[in-house]
């Protein structure tokens, strides 16, 4: 029996420690499956150094943390935010970004040169391209404007003070009819100059009329058409300084210097396309300005017309000629008293 005990002993002692067994199982790492080697893959298999049996129902199962968990399926793209984006979302939105990049690159370098540009062409250092008679006529046409605007600002002065002036006679009539009343020894002259007065605020009141119409049709003038083509000739002169500063980087290129092929066809590419966008520029300033010219030429006519038989026909105390200068040019008689009523009484 001592016997049968050491030997027992000496066979525990013999065996290897569970840290060091290769048969020892570690859950949750991949070393586990290391461990399971030393198991046989029948169901009579048996642990080293023991007579205990282990079943394949008692082993774990082995995982492979390198599979999928899901089934692989057909990437759809999503809106995310305004961007088109896959699952991840990161290839779009790279592009996204890298093209927006781009944008910055380019304008950054169209601005650098353009205001290289203006620098070497204001210390003299650059050449820019002329068009001589374009130029006298862009020229021309801002004076133009400046002249005009200093008419409008004059006649809205002059229309300021000449209500003015109505108001006051429109007061006056109201004054002379009340003492009327009240005197009946100087009824009769009060009377007579309520009346004067009267017809005096009834024609300021048609002047005023035309005054307005001609105050609108030179602001419209100035203020939109003018201003219009004022807008295409800023373009066409930004397109003129582009136009110049890809023209200068093309001269200054010197063949000789080892250059890239691919970066020198990229310079005549960018000078090709802004001179065609200068050329189109060109062309529709010359044709802007010449249909404002006409334009310009009879509104001024049909507006110095009316500005002059109406004054003339209210100065020299002419009702009937300054009535018919208003409907001869269909304008809507109304008087700056006027106030519109609320809503009520409408």
């Amino acid at each position: 029996m001592a016997e049968r005990e050491r030997s027992i002993h000496e066979m525990l002692k013999d065996t290897p420690s569970m840290n060091d067994s290769c048969g020892a199982v570690h859950t949750g790492t991949e070393g586990g499956s290391l461990g399971m080697m030393g198991i046989s893959g029948s169901a009579s298999s048996h642990i080293i150094g023991t007579g205990i049996p282990l079943s394949t129902s008692a082993s774990l199962p082995l995982r492979n943390h390198s599979a999928p968990t899901t089934p692989m399926s057909p990437i759809s793209p999503q809106v995310s935010n305004g961007f088109l984006t896959s699952a991840d979302g990161s290839s779009s939105l790279i592009r996204t970004s890298a093209s927006k990049i781009d944008s910055i690159k380019n304008w950054s370098i169209s601005t650098y040169k353009c205001t290289r540009q203006i620098m070497l062409e204001k210390l003299g250092k650059s050449q820019r391209t002329v068009d001589s008679e374009l130029e006298a006529q862009i020229e021309q046409l801002r004076e133009t404007q400046r002249k005009y605007l200093s008419i409008l600002r004059l006649t809205r002065a002059f229309s300021s003070h000449f209500q003015h002036v109505v108001v006051s006679q429109q007061s006056l009539a109201d004054a002379f009819a009340d003492l009327a009343q009240k005197n009946p020894e100087l009824q009769k002259e009060f009377i007579c100059n309520s009346e004067t007065q009267r017809n005096l605020t009834k024609n300021g009141e048609l002047l005023l009329n035309a005054l307005n119409f001609f105050i609108s049709s030179v602001n419209t003038l100035c203020n939109k058409t003018i201003d219009d083509t004022l807008l295409t000739i800023r373009q066409y002169e930004t397109a003129r300084i582009e136009f110049d500063a890809y023209r200068m980087d093309l001269e200054n290129t010197k063949p000789e210097i080892t250059q890239a092929a691919a970066s020198l066809e990229e310079t005549q590419r960018s000078y090709a396309h802004h001179k065609d966008q200068y050329e189109k520029l060109r062309g529709d300033v010359a044709i802007k300005m010449q249909f404002l010219d006409e334009n310009r030429i009879k509104v001024m006519h049909k507006q110095l017309i009316l500005l002059h038989n109406a004054i003339a026909a209210y100065f020299s105390g002419n009702a009937m000629a300054l009535e018919s200068t208003l409907k001869q040019f269909n304008i809507k008689l109304k008087s700056p008293n006027n106030i519109t009523g609320s809503w009520l009484e409408q």
